[in-house]
C-alpha cells in the first residue's frame, strides 16, 4: 500500500466525510481545511491533486468509504508511531548531582570576563563580578535573600567573592539599569560552547508575571466591566532546538509585538552560530522574516496564515515563493516545522527551575531578574552538556565565525 493509499485509510477511518450529491467533502488531516472530490470523475480540490492530477489521499478515502458502505471488509489503518527521545540517565544523573558546584564555577568564570568601567566618583561600589554572581546565584537558589544568606557565604569563603554583599543591597543592584548590557553579553557568552552542536534554532515570546496589578476591561453578559489582572513583562528569545540553549534575548513589556524583534534575535545568534534552519509561529511570518533567515544562509520554516495568499499585490518574490512551497508541501513542512515547539520547552524549562514569576517591582529590576533567569537556564544547559556531550567550557575565547 503507497503513502497516499494507507493516508486515505486512515482518513477513512478517523475523519468524518460527508456527500452531498456527487461530491464528497473531506477534512484535512493537518488544517481545517476541508476538500471537495467527486470520485465519480476522479478530481478533488487539494494542492496535490492540482499539482499531479492524479489519485490523492482524499479520493482514495472516498473510495474506503464507499467500500465500508458496501460491507466490505477494510484492513486496519496504519498505526501512528510518534518519535520518541531517549534521555541518556548516566548523563542525566550526574549533571544533576554535581549542577551546584559545577553552576558556581561556571557562573564565576563567566563574571570574571566582564570588563567593567573605572568608578569616578560616588559612593564605592562593590566589584560588578562579584554583583553579578550573587545576583544570579540568588535566582539560582530560588529562595528569599535572608535564606540565601548561607549560599552567599560559603561562595566567599570558596573565592567566588572577593567583598561579601549584604543581603538588602542584592535587592538594590537589581534595579541597576547599568546591569542589562552586562547580562544580555553574559547570555551570549554563556551560549558559545554549544557552536558545535547547535545549528537549528526556533523563536517565540512568553510571559512572566509580575506583582503589580493593572485594570483590564472585560465584557460579560454584554457588560463591560474593569477587573484586576497581574501584569507581566514579555521575553522573546532565540534557541537551539538541540540542547534548548538560548542564544539571544530581548525583554519588553506585556504588548509588545513579536514580529518586530525577530531581526534582533537573528542578528545577534548569526554572529557566532551557523543557522541552518528557523522554526517560527505565524505571528513572524512577514517577507521581511523570511528574507532575513535566507540571507544567513538558513531555512525559515515559519507557519503563514489560515488568509495568506499570494494574490496579495504586495507581496514580495520571497514571500510568493515560501508560501507556493508550504502549500505544496505541508507535510514535508510540517516535518521541519514541529522543531519549534522546542522553544516551548526552553520556556518550560526556565520557569520549572526557576519562577514563572517576577518578584521585582520596578520596570529595570524586573528586566535584569528576567534576564538572570534566563542565563541561570544556560549555565544548566553547560553543565548538562559537559556530560552529554563530553565538551569543555571556554568562556571568553574570540568566536570561530
Amino acid at each position: 500500500m503507497e503513502a497516499r493509499e494507507a493516508k486515505g485509510l486512515e482518513i477513512a477511518a478517523r475523519s468524518k466525510i460527508t456527500r452531498e450529491g456527487n461530491i464528497w467533502v473531506v477534512p484535512s488531516q493537518t488544517s481545517s481545511k476541508r476538500y471537495c472530490v467527486n470520485y465519480f470523475i476522479g478530481t478533488c480540490t487539494c494542492l496535490d491533486f492540482e499539482e499531479n492530477r492524479d489519485q490523492c489521499k482524499h479520493i482514495y478515502a472516498v473510495g474506503f468509504v464507499l467500500q465500508r458502505e458496501s460491507d466490505i471488509q477494510l484492513p486496519d489503518p496504519p498505526k501512528v508511531v510518534k518519535p520518541t527521545y531517549q534521555q541518556v540517565w548516566p548523563a542525566y544523573h550526574a549533571a544533576q548531582v554535581n549542577e551546584k558546584a559545577k553552576f558556581r564555577l561556571l557562573l564565576s568564570d563567566l563574571c570574571q570576563g566582564i570588563e567593567a568601567p573605572v568608578q569616578e566618583k560616588g559612593r564605592r561600589r562593590l566589584p560588578l563580578s562579584d554583583i553579578i554572581f550573587a545576583a544570579a546565584f540568588k535566582v539560582y537558589s530560588t529562595v528569599s535573600c535572608r535564606r540565601f544568606s548561607t549560599d552567599l557565604r560559603e561562595a566567599h569563603e570558596k573565592g567566588y567573592l572577593t567583598e561579601l554583599p549584604s543581603y538588602n543591597s542584592i535587592f538594590d543592584y537589581f534595579g541597576d539599569e547599568t546591569l542589562t548590557p552586562y547580562l544580555k553579553q553574559l547570555i551570549v557568552e554563556s551560549s558559545l560552547p554549544l557552536q558545535a552542536v547547535e545549528w537549528n534554532f526556533a523563536v517565540d515570546s512568553s510571559g512572566f508575571a509580575t506583582r503589580q496589578f493593572k485594570r483590564w476591561l472585560n465584557e460579560k453578559n454584554g457588560d463591560m466591566k474593569k477587573v484586576n489582572r497581574r501584569d507581566w513583562v514579555k521575553a522573546h528569545l532565540m534557541c537551539g532546538v538541540k540542547t534548548n540553549i538560548v542564544t539571544a534575548v530581548e525583554i519588553t513589556d506585556a504588548h509588545a509585538g513579536d514580529s518586530p524583534r525577530f531581526r534582533p534575535l537573528v542578528e545577534a545568534t548569526s554572529q557566532n552560530f551557523l543557522i541552518q534552519t528557523v522554526a517560527a509561529d505565524k505571528a513572524y511570518s512577514a517577507e521581511k522574516n523570511l528574507q532575513l533567515v535566507i540571507d544567513k544562509g538558513g531555512m525559515p520554516y515559519i507557519d503563514f496564515r489560515s488568509n495568506a495568499t499570494t494574490e496579495n499585490r504586495r507581496s514580495g518574490s520571497v514571500w510568493k515563493r515560501m508560501l507556493n512551497f508550504y502549500q505544496y508541501n505541508q507535510e514535508w513542512f510540517r516535518g521541519h516545522y514541529h522543531q519549534r515547539s522546542n522553544v516551548e520547552s526552553t520556556f518550560s524549562m526556565v520557569k520549572a527551575k526557576f519562577g514563572d514569576r517576577i518578584r521585582s517591582k520596578t520596570t529595570t529590576a524586573q528586566t535584569n531578574e528576567a534576564l538572570l533567569k534566563i542565563l541561570c537556564h544556560n549555565i544548566c544547559v553547560v553543565i548538562q552538556s559537559i556530560y552529554e556531550f563530553g565538551i569543555e567550557p571556554n568562556f571568553w575565547k574570540e568566536s570561530e565565525l
